[in-house]
This record gives C-alpha cells, structure tokens and sequence, in this order.
C-alpha cells in the first residue's frame, strides 16, 4: 500500500503555467531568461502558502532545463527536471534558514560555492525562511553574495523581509507575492475535487477558500480535511460543522433581530454558539466580514452583482442592508475590531460575547456623531425661526415682554367695559406704571380683582375726567439682547450633555 500523499505536495505547481495569482513575477522570470538578464540572487517574499518556494524550485527546474518549451516551461522528462522534482538533484541544495542558521552553515556553503554543477549548469542554492539567520550569518554571506562565482544562483524565500539586513536586501532582486485573489482559489480547488473524482457544492469550496485567507496551501489542507469527514459529496454544512463555523444564516438572523429590536436574540446565539463548540473568535471575525459587506452593498449597489454572491444571498443582503445605515455600520465595524482584542483578555468569553451582541442589538436606537450634528443643526433652526416653541424655561426678557402684553390687553378689555370712574382711574394707574416702571402698584385690591360685581345705580360722580390714555411707548431693544433672547445659551449647554451621555464620553466640549 503506497503512502497517502495530501493535497498540498500532489497538487503542487511544476511549472509556471500552474502558478496561481503570481502572473506579473512568471512573465519577469521567463524574460529574465529568454533575454539572459539574470541576477545572482533572488527573494521571494510574501504571506504562508503564496508560492514563494513554489516559485524558486520551478525558476531552478527551468534554469537547469535540458529541453527548455519555447514559452519558458520546463520540460519535466529531462533528468535535471526529474532530480529537482524529486529532491535529489546535486546542483540545486535546499537549505532550512530555521535550522541552519549559524556562521558555521554559511561558512560551509563559501567553501563549497566553488565547486561546478555535476550537469554542466546553474549551481543554486534555495534558503528557505531566510530571515532566521543570524546577523553574523548574514555578514558571512555579503561577499559571496555580492561576487558569486560563474554559473551560481542564491534564491531566498521569507516571510518577514523586515528582518533581514538591508546590506543582503541591496544584492538581490526582491518579489512581493500578492495573496492569492478568492475566485483564483476557488478555480484551484475545483480543478483539484475534479482530479480527486469528488462531487462537491461551489458554496462550500467558497467557503474553504474564505478561511484560508489568501493562503492556497491552507485552503488544499482544509480540503483534504473536509474530503476526509464527508462521504465523497462537499456540502456547505459539512464544512461549517469540520471547521466550527457558524452558517451565515446566523448573521442575518441578526439583522432581523436588530430591525425587530429582539435583545434576547443575543443569549440565543451564545447559548448555540457554546453548545456547538464553533469558534468564538471567528464568528466575531465573520460578524466582522457581514457588517463590511453590507458596507459594501451600500456604498456599491451597482456594483454588487460582481460581489460573487448567489441570488438568494445577494437578496439576504440587501433586505439587511436597508437596516442600518451607512454610519452605523462604519461604527459597528469600528467596535468590533476593539472587540476583538477584548474578547481575546476576557475571563468569561461567553459574558463578552453576549455583551458584543447587545450593543450590536442595540445599534439602531444609537445616534452617531454624524447624526447627532445633524440634529443639532435642524434645532438651531428651529430656535431662529421660532423662538417660544421651545420647551423648558424661557428667558428673563421674554417672560418681562409677555407679561406686559398681558397687562396691556388686561387695561384695554377694562376701558372698553361701562366701569365705575373710580376703576377706570385704576386702569390708568397700571398704564401709567408701565409707562414708568419706577412707580409702585397700590396692593389694595379693587373691585376688578374680583367676580363683577351685581350692577347697582350710583350717584354719578362730577370729578373731571382722566385724560385720554395714550398709547404706551414701545422700549427698543438692542440687536445683542434680542439676539441673547432668540438663542439661550442654555439649551447648547443641555444639548451638549445629552450628546456627551449618548456618545459615552467620546465628545468632547472644547
């Protein structure tokens, strides 16, 4: 019985035409040698499971190629090609830089740097994971780097390039391997199942390609995974069940919690989350991603066709995006990448969970800063044009006028009444003390402070006649205390406040 071999090391690119995502690197390489423009070192760097020692084992395969295609690929029938492919190729050495990473290992390869390939072409040595070496190491290599001998090649490959020395960085020619694009991934992974004869559903090889997070080599180990659980038939379920993921039906009946204002949604899907032992830090990161998208389809919607989604999940999204608006989700997104790494410090994960969701819940009855400027300017306006439909308190000044307009209509109803001259006399009294606010006013009640009495004959009195009342002047106020009344300062100072409290403390009054 033969060993099983995973997918990651079958699938393996050979050559350059299976390289996935990296086509801009393949075109410089395949010039770089049709035009015998060739460095002496080389570094491939970029994230886990991109191609970078992919990359160097195929541009050594096709440097040392006896039957090099027209197109730059290697011929894969020659024996250099089969050796390389095999590991077993004396001109082309594969160092680990992780354990062997001491000036002694460098100091062994300046000593044997001279000797020529055994096939009559490119000596190559590949230093994976470079950026272990020491600094001393990297000091012992600088001259042999710089001045190799004839027909010597050095192909680095790291994932930190940061730690390397710039003095080696100076001596190579650098790549950067991008992520490997969803779609790209997805076509890799069907072509796989397809080779493996396995029937599996397109959601869920979007799903794998979805957590490998650019990685290809992540994204075949989960495959082999989930092939390995199911019975020879990918469903979606089974991969959410394989790799502890929440299905995405869980996000949207968030949404509908939010729009139904539902808070006891929030201890539902702990309590399921919990129970089924899923990750809690990736459905965090998923809730993450749904809020981003629905971002996306509110700031894209023309555009969202080309999103990759299904028709049902495009629909799902849309019916919750019509929930939030585009400030909320920008907010959500902003706490849930601080949640996070709250999350992760927590004593009792379940309690920050459901603390999570419930500000989550919560987030439509929560004014932005956005919103709340916005308000505060449609009630500026309201104080400009309308002064005395506020609420609260009114102003000194307003309360004077208004009191005066009261007394002045109190005067006319009784001049216009048949009053006894001794109650008219009182009338002009009142006029007379708002003419000249210095005077006192008699506080011995008359008959007019109470119920009108029964009419009864007088004699009538032959005291002259008051002179005609005149018409009271009107005080003009200046423009700063008309100005003062219209805006109280005190409704900012309220307003204010209530922001402050709403947006717990993240407003400042300057």
């Amino acid at each position: 019985m033969t060993e099983y071999q995973v997918i990651a090391r079958k699938f393996r690119p050979q050559t350059f035409q299976r390289v996935v995502g990296q086509e801009a690197i393949v075109t410089t390489l395949k010039n770089a040698m049709h035009s015998q423009r060739l460095a002496q070192a080389y570094l491939f760097c970029g994230s886990r499971g991109t191609g970078k020692t992919t990359l160097a084992r195929i541009f050594a395969k096709a440097l040392n190629c006896f039957h090099l295609t027209s197109e730059g690929e290697p011929c894969e029938q020659c024996t250099s090609c089969r050796e390389i492919r095999q590991g077993t190729s004396l001109d082309v050495i594969e160092i680990d830089g992780a354990s062997h990473r001491g000036i002694d290992d460098i100091r062994q390869i300046n000593e044997t740097v001279g000797y020529a390939s055994s096939g009559g072409g490119y000596k190559i040595y590949i230093i994976d994971e470079v950026h272990m070496l020491t600094k001393e190491a990297f000091n012992a290599l600088l001259k042999t780097l710089e001045e190799p001998p004839a027909k010597v090649k050095f192909f680095f490959a790291t994932t930190e390039p940061n730690k390397i020395l710039p003095t080696i960085l100076s001596r190579c020619q650098r790549f950067n391997l991008n992520r490997i694009p969803l779609e790209k991934m997805v076509e890799k992974l069907k072509w796989v199942v397809k080779e493996l004869e396995v029937e599996a559903q397109e959601a869920a090889l979007k799903r794998i390609a979805e957590r490998a997070e650019g990685g290809l080599r992540d994204a075949e180990a989960l495959l082999d995974q989930v092939i390995a659980f199911s019975d020879g038939h990918l469903t979606i379920e089974q991969v959410d069940t394989v790799l502890g993921l929440m299905p995405k039906e869980s996000y949207f009946k968030i949404d509908q919690a939010v729009q139904e204002g539902n808070l006891s949604c929030a201890f539902d899907i702990s309590h399921e989350l919990f129970a089924q032992g899923k990750d809690l830090f990736h459905f965090v990161d998923g809730l993450l991603d749904h809020f981003r998208t629905l971002l996306l389809i509110k700031l894209c919607a023309k555009e969202a066709a080309n999103f990759a989604f299904s028709l049902e999940e495009e629909q799902s999204l849309q019916r919750s995006a019509s929930i939030y608006s585009n400030e909320q989700c920008l907010e959500l997104i902003h706490y849930l990448i601080e949640a996070q790494q709250k999350l992760r410090q927590a004593t009792s994960s379940k309690i920050a969970l459901e603390a999570i969701l419930l500000y989550v819940l919560q987030s439509r009855y929560r004014l932005t800063i956005g919103e709340l400027v916005m308000r505060l300017q449609e009630l500026e306006g309201t104080i400009e044009k309308q002064p005395e439909t506020l609420a609260g308190p009114l102003p000194l000044e307003a309360i004077e006028e208004k009191k005066e307009k009261i007394e002045k209509e109190k005067i006319e109803r009784l001049q216009d009444k048949n009053l006894p001259p001794q109650e008219k006399a009182q009338a002009t009294i009142k006029q007379e003390k708002l003419l000249d606010p210095a005077l006192s006013e008699d506080p011995t009640p008359v008959a007019t402070d109470f119920d009108p009495p029964p009419l009864k004959k007088e004699v009538p009195s032959f005291k002259p006649n008051p002179p005609p009342l005149e018409e009271p002047k009107k005080v003009e106020k200046s423009a700063s205390s008309q100005e003062s009344s219209l805006q109280p300062a005190y409704i900012y100072d309220t307003l204010m406040q209530f922001a402050a409290v709403e947006l717990e403390g993240k407003l400042q009054r300057h």
